[in-house]
């Protein structure tokens, strides 16, 4: 077996406590987006412990460190975790639940922010063995708009020194501990938040004649915008509009002045992701001024497709196999869910890979954002070896 390979999974080994006491630190404290002040505080204070050069304040909390190897300017990889918690109220009766009531960290942000941790002692311990440098990018706020991401790069995040690739991973608990999984081009979806205000003229429910009743305006609008998916997106072209929140605020005999739409668009494609909204805002104003209303309509712009480099992907696939053995390393499926770190593979080659953290015997099989979602925490001991493998092996020696 290779020597750099055998160090880093017998580091991953023994630091398995360590981070799993900082992945519970963190879980026990959870905090929304931009506002990680003690997440910050101890991704900092571990980074001390080692050693490792870093910033603190970038995008308000995020922490961006920086591991130099032999000739530190030859060639620059990022890796990236993200930090923030869900507004969801914790299920999980363990030692470590959170703390703060209504706010958990649903999503295994703390599982990523202690596995970049561990990768940073790893690759800070081994850094005699590879050429150049790492970049560690601790980002605040990838579940809240406008997302970490997009402020970290206006704020320099990929400059002084600027990476050539980045990798990030994701916990999937679809996947059992001790897997990943991958998928080259296009990944995850754009986001985009649907916001429709039809205004019409309220009154007696029992005297429509006297009305324009927003109300069935809104109705027709709803189903009219499926149209969009089933009659004008391409079949092979993944298209989803959905609406989960109407306020229409009248009585059961009173119509309402206004009723109000929100929902979400997503695909896998920016100018096709562009028709959508410009058929949406058509749509929706032509129905509502055929029947004596009007639609105001706000289409706030969220992230962009996740499209993982093909070349760096398949690098990656074979680092994973590498150090993992092919059998547990998988094959990934489109998802229509986001992520802000497609901001950063707009910039620079990227790859973007899932974590295996499922464990039936343990119970441990929840959705993410979902009140009872926990991890199985082996999974920790492959996510910082893998990523610190996969930096090794990207710079070389």
């Amino acid at each position: 077996m290779n020597s750099k390979l055998e160090k880093i999974k017998l580091l991953s080994k023994q630091l398995l406590q360590e981070i799993v006491s900082v992945r519970r630190d963190i879980h026990s404290n959870p905090e929304l987006s931009f506002e990680e002040h003690k997440t910050a505080a101890m991704i900092t204070s571990v980074l001390d412990k080692y050693g490792v050069e870093y910033k603190k304040g970038v995008a308000k909390t995020g922490v961006v460190a920086l591991i130099r190897g032999n000739n530190p300017e030859e060639k620059t990889v990022a890796l990236r975790a993200d930090m923030d918690a869900l507004p969801i109220k914790e299920l999980n009766e363990i030692g470590y639940k959170s703390k703060n009531d209504g706010i958990m960290h649903a999503c295994g942000h703390d599982v990523h922010t202690a596995s970049l941790l561990g990768t940073a002692i790893i690759l800070q311990k081994l850094r005699n063995v590879f050429t150049g440098t790492v970049k560690l990018i601790f980002q605040p706020s990838e579940e809240k708009y406008p997302g970490g991401a997009k402020v970290m790069i206006e704020e320099g995040v990929l400059e002084n020194p600027e990476p050539e690739i980045i990798f990030g991973q994701h916990v999937y608990p679809d996947i059992e501990a001790g897997k990943v999984g991958l998928k080259s081009g296009n990944y995850m979806a754009s986001t985009d938040e649907i916001f429709l205000t039809v205004k019409g003229k309220g009154g007696h429910g029992a005297l429509p004649h006297k009305n324009i009743d927003p109300v069935l305006i809104a109705s027709h609008i709803i189903i009219a915008l499926q149209q969009i998916v089933s009659r004008n997106a391409r079949p092979d072209l993944p298209t989803v509009i959905s609406f989960g929140r109407v306020i229409a605020d009248g009585q059961t005999n009173v119509i309402p002045d206004e009723v109000k739409i929100e929902g979400i668009m997503r695909t896998f494609n920016e100018e096709w992701r562009a028709e959508i909204k410009e058929r949406i805002t058509k749509m929706a104003k032509g129905i509502a001024e055929s029947m004596g209303g009007e639609c105001n309509v706000f289409i706030d712009q969220g992230y962009p497709v996740l499209i993982n480099d093909d070349a760096v992907t398949e690098k990656a696939r074979k680092y994973a196999e590498e150090y993992l053995g092919k059998e547990n390393v998988l094959n990934l499926e489109l998802r229509t869910t986001a992520e802000d770190f497609a901001y950063f593979t707009q910039k620079i080659p990227g790859c973007f890979y899932r974590l295996g953290v499922r464990n039936e015997q343990k119970g441990i099989t929840s959705n993410l954002h979902t009140a009872t979602f926990d991890v199985d925490e082996s999974s920790l001991e492959t996510g910082m070896g893998l990523m610190a493998w996969m930096t090794v092996r990207e710079l070389g020696g």
